[in-house]
């Protein structure tokens, strides 16, 4: 008979305890312990084909070597995310808010590996196993992004050895979990969502794609906090994990590689949320600015890198005057202390008297922003707004500020350039230190500012 044992796991962390605590030791989550009762699990004894055998170590110069052949996704955004498509053997997470598109993704993905056919290639088999949904319902979602196809197999299951067991039995060429708080494993006797769930399904998953071959696609649930539920241990064990951002009520949605160990973690697909389902945006710097008013006052345009694509947004930016004691700071899109810095240049290095007003800065489209940038573009819409006067006409902004007031460069400044002339801006205030011989040939008036002052006298319009 297997010995018993209680232990206390934290939740957030997968920290490991014999006896309850209100505070992790680890992370530092209060009330994050949950009573877990282990036995000798089976895992270690599971039959898995093609897992389980022991290789002698050996000399890396006599290692076999391979070419990372990839596989498209049939959706370009998606391809471009991942570092160019699907690896044999990648196991992918996939996070986002409840309703925000992560399950109509992947059943896009089904249909369009599952339908795509070449001359000297079939058509895959793809197995989507939900624990959340029945057959119908998944049926349902399918009908209404048109993904029917008798290559996409389906099928309702939460018990990790059946999974496998369907696994073995299908041989998919691609596999998707739906999701990975869902399964269990029956020798354990915690609850499924639990830390120990969690990370021994996921593992046992993890093994059968790598031994195998086969790319698997992970859907996971996030918490209040926007993070992945379960152990941050689970996103150490996948090869890629990607994040959808954005408000599941808005349009557009923004899918984000936070992790990579065959590509970039630089680069996001940008998607746009239709009846059909997910459509790709081609044009995404058009898409961010198509509703922007340009006389508006409190509107300015930069140029963010995401990856190697440049991407043209809007700052908006409102000031008013506050009743409160103290007055109210917001941001959205941006680094709220990143933004009360650069309050302060404008206070200390123009004169404006910030004390009794409240501020808003915002991102338009749901974009985030992390990089330094824009600071001159969210500067700029906040004396903008202050003063009542809107930044001139097709012009755009780039720079990072300082403490000093002074504007300073900032990196790959031509493709930013390139991009903002490609849509049709005629101006760009930019650093004093620019290269500016190259960058003229770019075909855009170029307006060299040293700090903050110059800026705004070249950027603002007359009053309104």
């Amino acid at each position: 008979m297997p010995k018993i044992q209680t232990h206390y796991i934290c939740q957030s962390c997968g920290h490991d305890s014999l006896r309850w605590v209100g505070k992790c030791p680890e992370c530092g989550e209060w009330n994050s312990f949950v009573e877990e009762i282990q036995t000798a699990s089976k895992g270690s004894d599971r039959a898995i084909q093609g897992v389980g055998s022991v290789n002698d170590p050996l000399p890396i110069t006599m290692a076999e070597s391979i070419s990372l052949q990839r596989t498209s996704t049939g959706i370009g955004e998606l391809d471009r995310t991942l570092g160019g498509g699907v690896v044999p053997g990648g196991v992918t997470l996939v996070g986002g808010d409840p309703g925000i598109g992560k399950s109509t993704l992947l059943t896009q993905v089904a249909h369009q590996m599952t339908s795509a056919a070449s001359k000297d290639k079939q058509p895959m088999v793809a197995l989507y196993v939900s624990g959340e949904e029945s057959v119908r319902q998944i049926k349902l979602r399918a009908e209404r992004l048109g993904a029917l196809s008798d290559r996409f197999l389906v099928a309702n299951e939460t018990d990790v050895d059946v999974i496998l067991s369907q696994l073995g039995k299908v041989k998919p060429d691609i596999a998707i979990i739906d999701s990975i708080q869902t399964t269990f494993d029956s020798s354990l006797e915690s609850a499924p969502g639990s830390v120990s769930q969690i990370r021994d399904c996921a593992s046992v998953l993890i093994r059968y794609a790598k031994s195998s071959g086969i790319p698997l696609f992970l859907i996971g649930h996030v918490t209040k906090e926007g993070a992945l539920a379960g152990p941050r241990v689970l996103e150490h064990m996948v090869d890629t994990v990607l994040y959808f951002e954005g408000d599941r009520h808005l349009a557009y949605r923004i899918l984000r590689a936070v992790k990579n160990r065959f590509g970039s973690t630089n680069e996001i697909g940008i998607f746009e949320m239709a009846e059909e389902g997910l459509l790709e945006v081609e044009n995404p710097s058009a898409a961010l600015l198509a509703e922007r008013a340009p006389d508006t006052c409190g509107s300015a345009v930069t140029a963010i890198l995401e990856g190697a694509r440049p991407l043209l947004v809007e700052i908006q930016g409102l000031v008013a005057h506050s009743f409160l004691a103290n007055p109210r700071r917001a941001s959205t899109g941006l680094d709220y202390n990143r933004m009360n810095m650069l309050l302060a240049v404008l206070e200390k290095r123009l004169g404006f008297k910030m004390a009794d007003q409240d501020v808003f800065v915002n991102v338009a489209g749901g974009i985030r922003i992390l990089e330094t940038a824009p600071d001159l573009a969210i500067t700029m819409a906040i004396a903008s707004s202050f003063r009542d006067q809107p930044i001139q006409k097709d012009t755009i902004l780039i720079g990072e500020v300082g403490l000093g007031g002074e504007v300073r460069m900032v990196s790959q400044l031509e493709k930013r350039l390139t991009e903002a002339a490609r849509l049709g801006f005629k101006c760009a205030i930019i650093p004093h230190h620019s290269s500016l011989p190259r960058l003229r040939s770019i075909g855009i008036q170029l307006k060299p500012v040293a700090n903050v002052l110059e800026a705004m006298k070249q950027s603002l319009a007359a009053p309104v």
